[in-house]
């Protein structure tokens, strides 16, 4: 009898525990709502070097040199690209021979990608009115920056086409950093 009253008791142990786990997942506030199909993608912002999901527009370096004061770019990265509070956005040396490795974070020469630039532009400036650029800011500002980096020519008009297709100076020495999974050991040296 006693045998028997402990295989009863093991086979509610399962319901018992079921009962458990619905009651913890049970509460609900009506607070927020799943995001929809066209939510999600316009929070999907994301550039990828191919540039395959770059918005219609264009821009040049002429246009992009007013917005660079206008915006308040200068007011923070200095007139000349440099010299402000925020980073330089412009090497010190020009020329095709410059090591682009010595200038440390100037994203516009480091960078392994143009469509790099033209992401971070549109997803974090200005500073505080983010995500506020029209995309033909966006390919001005970038075009502005690539020319005082020496990386295209006065002139050149940008656009969804034409900036994937710029060789960045960095793109063959762009590091890299291997492949890691969550409950991996960070590999040393690297800062990720």
């Amino acid at each position: 009898m006693r045998l028997l009253k402990q295989v009863a008791a093991l086979s509610l142990l399962p319901l018992l525990l079921l009962g458990v786990t619905a009651q913890a997942q049970s509460p609900t506030y009506g607070v927020g709502r799943a995001p929809t199909e066209v939510e999600v993608r316009a929070w999907d912002i994301a550039i990828s070097p191919t540039g395959e999901e770059l918005p219609v527009g264009s821009g040049t370096v002429d246009k992009g040199s007013e917005l660079y004061l206008s915006k308040a770019c200068a007011g923070c990265h200095g007139t000349t690209g440099s010299g402000g509070i925020a980073p330089r956005l412009v090497k010190d040396d020009v020329g095709p021979d410059v090591d682009p490795w010595r200038f440390g974070r100037v994203l516009p020469i480091r960078s392994p990608y143009a469509t790099t630039v033209w992401d971070f532009i549109n997803r974090a400036m200005p500073l505080g009115q983010e995500g506020t650029l029209t995309p033909d800011e966006v390919y001005s500002l970038t075009a502005y920056l690539l020319f005082l980096n020496d990386v295209i020519a006065d002139g050149t008009v940008l656009d969804e086409k034409s900036l994937p297709l710029i060789e960045m100076p960095n793109r063959d020495n762009w590091a890299q950093v291997p492949d890691w999974f969550p409950r991996q050991p960070r590999l040393y040296g690297y800062p990720y």
